[in-house]
């Protein structure tokens, strides 16, 4: 079996039992369970949720986005061998850290594969919500160029690149287009504020105004346990991004809850300790795939100007990148991954059969 073989690039076409369309993002897709195949898991498996709640097979690839682009390597390489997995992990890693701290739930009920998880409905919070403690990046960018406010927060005269923040800032985003709220521009991943936040919070999807505090707590409390635990293994936590969202408890009750992903080299930038401290940065996440790309092209507008969105599609359209990059990038997710988790990272020889097999036999979930 070719290295190629051996990547789950397309993972929207498997025969799992759905009466629904398959929703599939840049990395995950997801199946609705039919009503009757939620019912008897949450039967069957004892999973803590309302017995009516609509359950989800959440299926992860190795494919690589960057710049809001799929990228793909020579040889019919479309994705990045281990990736996939290497994520899984890592949150499954900080979600239960998360748990065991008392901090909240995420919307996973159950881990069949290194590949899938079946998480529960959630009613997602509209806000990425990001954390920052060191200053780089776009916030290094704007602050270069003499902005001083981001999301209603003023930072001090004389910072340098790539120094750490006097305190962690919260710097939320949109997620996806906000549109009619004052204040808040249409346009996807738009910074706001805390007062846009309490102005719109219906909008954003906040059960109460209240709920912003406990989002922020959730999310100042996650970020420093994770913290912690990499300045332990001597890693720096740079910054990264949060979902939230609501889900039903077993009585009923609406809980906030961590979703999506977290602290994973895709959604955070994670240093090299040693490294910094010597004054060289080394990155464990993916930004250093993505400065490979802003190197390698001889126009890096392309890739940083939202306007020029058809051209850089083209680019990662048109561009088959060296199999070494895409070995580079694999090296370092698995080896972030197994020095996170502390064991070695389970790997797939072939992911698409392993997933069918476990699915049908101890889920009973594969279309006959």
């Amino acid at each position: 079996m070719s290295l190629a073989d051996k990547v789950l690039a397309v993972n929207d076409n498997l025969p799992i039992r759905t009466d629904k369309p398959v929703h599939s993002g840049k990395v995950r897709s997801v199946y609705w369970l039919t009503a009757e195949d939620s019912a008897r898991l949450i039967r069957e498996k004892g999973y803590n949720v309302p017995a009516d709640t609509p359950l989800a097979i959440m299926v992860i690839s190795d494919r690589i986005s960057a710049f809001d682009c799929i990228w793909h390597g020579e040889d019919g390489l479309n994705g990045v061998p281990g990736k996939g997995a290497a994520l899984n992990a890592i949150s499954s890693h900080w979600f239960k850290l998360f748990k065991e701290k008392g901090l909240a739930d995420s919307h996973i009920l159950d881990v069949p594969h290194p590949f899938v998880w079946i998480v529960q409905k959630a009613s997602p919070i509209m806000v990425e919500a990001i954390a920052r403690q060191y200053i780089t990046g776009s916030m290094w960018r704007a602050y270069s160029k003499g902005e001083r406010e981001f999301c209603g927060i003023t930072l001090p005269e004389g910072l340098q690149k790539e120094q750490k923040l006097p305190e962690t800032l919260i710097t939320p985003s949109t997620k996806g287009i906000m549109r009619g709220l004052e204040g808040v521009p249409e346009a996807d991943d738009v910074n706001v504020s805390r007062a846009d936040l309490e102005r719109h919070y219906k909008a954003f999807n906040f059960k109460s105004i209240a709920d912003i505090d406990l989002y922020e707590k959730l999310l100042k409390e996650g970020f420093n346990a994770i913290s912690d635990a990499l300045a332990a293994l001597d890693e720096v936590f740079v910054d990264t991004k949060f979902e939230f969202g609501y889900v039903k408890d077993a009585a009923g009750n609406d809980k906030m809850i961590y979703m999506d992903e977290v602290g994973t080299p895709d959604s955070s930038r994670i240093w090299e300790g040693s490294a910094y401290r010597e004054g060289k940065i080394i990155e464990q996440s993916k930004e250093g795939f993505r400065q490979w790309l802003l190197n390698n092209f001889p126009d890096p507008d392309i890739l940083l100007n939202k306007d020029r969105m058809p051209e850089r599609a083209a680019l990662a359209r048109d561009n088959a990148l060296p199999v070494e990059v895409m070995m580079d990038i694999s090296r370092t997710y698995v080896g972030i991954a197994e020095k996170i988790i502390g064991h070695p990272l389970a790997r797939s020889e072939n992911p698409k059969q392993e997933i069918i097999d476990i699915l049908h036999s101890q889920y009973q979930l594969i279309a006959e």
